[in-house]
């Protein structure tokens, strides 16, 4: 099915249902939370009933006054009081990522799948995949377009807020024309792009600048200083209490740095449990071995969780990397 006719199916899905659970991935990112207000933007104008949910807190980084006021509830603090049969799911490139919200989908459930990622595995009743958006915020874009929906600032900024954030600030290799026309488009309902780019690109926590400190000292270079590690160890985190939101965004420093092509980062959850998140430049495409490792994502940002010990993860990555060497 070709991406016009998914968007007219997405919108049928839309107009022919009431109640929906839309929920993004775990740990959400930028575009993963303006997604999911984004959607709830556009159910509010379709006069639907809806409940916007994740695993998890929401970073407060993406949460402010002028996104408007749709509640985002964190189902480990408060669980759902009942189960669904339509849900929307935002951001996530298989079923695993949306976590034990699942526990309160109907047997019967009916999910409209909405991504961007490569690696999705088309696990929808219904999918509106477009593996070479920016961001899943601009497949939303595209159907705000193609239905009836009037853009209000707060829609505007949430998609916004999607793009900025996937795309890098616009510095990304998929920041195209098409995507900084669509932009341009949202700063016309009143966006402030300053504000936006402050907030979710720049300010940082204390005990982020803490854990940094840790984190550095554990870089370790591989394959002629080609590969970068960092590595934030559980004790790291407990030491500065460090929360996710802290965390995000530390891979870069491997990436970033001159003459390397892979970039990782370790991020220990327990003695058995590893986070992995990987970025390149140019000649790797890290989601092939997240692929190979249980996970997913981007060429160039992917990641996976190994259920093995730092060491193991650490040494079981590396020989991934060297093997899909390009």
């Amino acid at each position: 099915m070709n991406y016009s006719d998914q968007l007219v199916e997405t919108s049928r899905f839309l107009k022919e249902n009431d109640h929906f659970l839309v929920v993004n991935h775990v740990n959400p990112d930028g575009d993963a939370t303006g997604s999911l207000l984004a959607m709830g933007y556009i159910l509010k104008a379709l006069g639907k009933q809806f409940v916007l949910v994740n695993e998890g807190p929401t970073p407060v980084k993406f949460l402010a006054d002028y996104l408007g006021e749709l509640p985002i509830q964190d189902a480990t603090r408060t669980p759902l009081n009942h189960k669904y049969r339509t849900v929307i799911t935002v951001d996530c490139g298989d079923l695993v990522r949306v976590g034990t919200v699942a526990n309160f989908f109907e047997s019967d459930v009916r999910i409209l799948n909405i991504d961007h990622h490569p690696t999705n595995d088309h696990f929808g009743t219904v999918n509106l995949i477009r593996t070479d958006a920016c961001a899943t915020a601009e497949i939303l874009f595209d159907l705000v377009k193609a239905m009836p929906v009037a853009i209000t600032k707060e829609l505007a900024t949430a998609l916004y807020m999607g793009i900025l954030t996937d795309t890098g600030g616009f510095r990304y290799s998929n920041t195209t024309a098409d995507v900084m026309e669509k932009a341009s488009d949202l700063l016309r309902y009143g966006v402030e792009p300053g504000v936006l780019a402050e907030r979710c690109l720049e300010t940082i926590t204390f005990s982020y600048l803490q854990l940094l400190q840790l984190v550095l000292p554990t870089l370790t270079m591989h394959k002629n200083n080609q590969i970068a590690f960092l590595t934030i160890t559980k004790e790291a985190q407990e030491r500065c209490k460090a929360g996710n939101e802290d965390m995000e965004g530390m891979v870069n420093y491997t990436r970033n740095i001159e003459g390397v092509e892979v970039g990782v980062l370790f991020k220990q959850i327990d003695e058995q449990t590893v986070k992995v998140s990987l970025r390149s430049k140019r000649n790797v495409d890290v989601s092939v071995i997240a692929h190979e490792l249980g996970g997913g994502g981007h060429a160039k940002a992917s990641g996976c969780t190994i259920y093995e010990s730092l060491e193991k993860a650490q040494r079981l990555v590396l020989q991934k990397i060297e093997h899909f060497w390009g």
